[in-house]
C-alpha cells in the first residue's frame, strides 16, 4: 500500500517543481497536492490500524503523515493564496524528522536505500524551509529543479521497482542514489544561477517621474 502511495508522492512532487519553476499556475497544482495528501493520510492510517502494534510497521508508516500534511498544506495554501511562513517553518520540522528516519533506517534496519531516500527528503524540505520560512527566494528555481529530479530519483524509479519486486536495498544501489541526488542538486544550483544571471540581464524599465 505505501509502495503505491510512494508513485504519487513522485507525481505530486514533480507538479511542486513545476509549480516553483513557473510552469504550473498555483491553483493548477493544488489538486494535486489535495488528491495525494488525501491519499497518504488514509494509508498510514490503515496501515498503523493493522499493525498488531508491530513497532518496525507504525514507525515505517508514521513518516508518511509527514509528507501528508505538506501535500495538504500546500493545497490549501494556493487555493486560498495564503502566505507560506507556516509552511515553511513545518517543512523544516519535517527535514529534521527526515534526517532521524534516514538515521534509523540505516543504523537499526539496515535499509540503505530507503536512509538515502529520507535524506535526500531532508536536503529538499530544508530547501522548502529556506524559500518559504526564510523567504529566500533566490532559491525558488534551485529548489525547483531539484524537486522536480528528486520526484524521480526518491520517488517515482523507487517505487516501480518495489511494485515489481525488483526493489533491492544494497549498499551500491545507496551509494548511486546519493550521487545521482548530489548530481541533481549541482545541476539544480546551476539552473537557479542560470535565472537569475537572465534576470538581471533583463531591462530594467524606468519608473515613472513625479510631476
Amino acid at each position: 500500500m505505501s509502495n503505491v502511495g510512494l508513485l504519487y508522492v513522485g507525481a505530486v512532487l514533480f507538479i511542486n517543481g513545476l509549480m516553483l519553476i513557473g510552469k504550473v499556475p498555483g491553483k493548477s497544482g493544488a489538486l494535486m497536492n489535495l488528491f495525494v495528501g488525501g491519499m497518504q493520510s488514509i494509508f498510514p492510517t490503515i496501515i498503523i490500524a493493522q499493525a498488531n502494534e508491530d513497532p518496525a510497521v507504525i514507525f515505517g508508516a508514521s513518516g508518511l503523515y509527514l509528507f501528508a500534511f505538506t501535500y495538504l498544506y500546500v493545497g490549501i495554501n494556493q487555493l486560498y493564496d495564503l502566505p507560506g511562513d507556516g509552511l515553511g517553518w513545518f517543512s523544516l520540522f519535517v527535514a529534521v524528522c527526515a534526517v532521524v528516519f534516514g538515521t534509523v533506517l540505516a543504523i537499526q534496519f539496515q535499509d540503505p536505500v530507503t536512509a538515502v531516500m529520507w535524506f535526500l527528503w531532508a536536503v529538499l524540505w530544508f530547501l522548502f524551509f529556506l524559500v518559504l520560512g526564510l523567504h529566500m527566494d533566490n532559491l525558488t528555481i534551485t529548489t525547483g529543479w531539484f524537486t522536480l529530479i528528486v520526484a524521480h530519483i526518491s520517488a517515482t524509479i523507487p517505487a516501480l521497482l518495489l511494485l515489481t519486486g525488483s526493489f533491492k536495498s544494497t549498499v551500491p544501489n545507496a551509494l548511486w542514489m546519493a550521487v545521482a541526488g548530489l548530481l541533481a542538486l549541482v545541476f539544480a544550483l546551476a539552473m537557479g544561477r542560470r535565472a537569475a544571471i537572465n534576470k538581471s540581464a533583463e531591462p530594467q524599465v524606468p519608473a515613472p517621474q513625479a510631476g
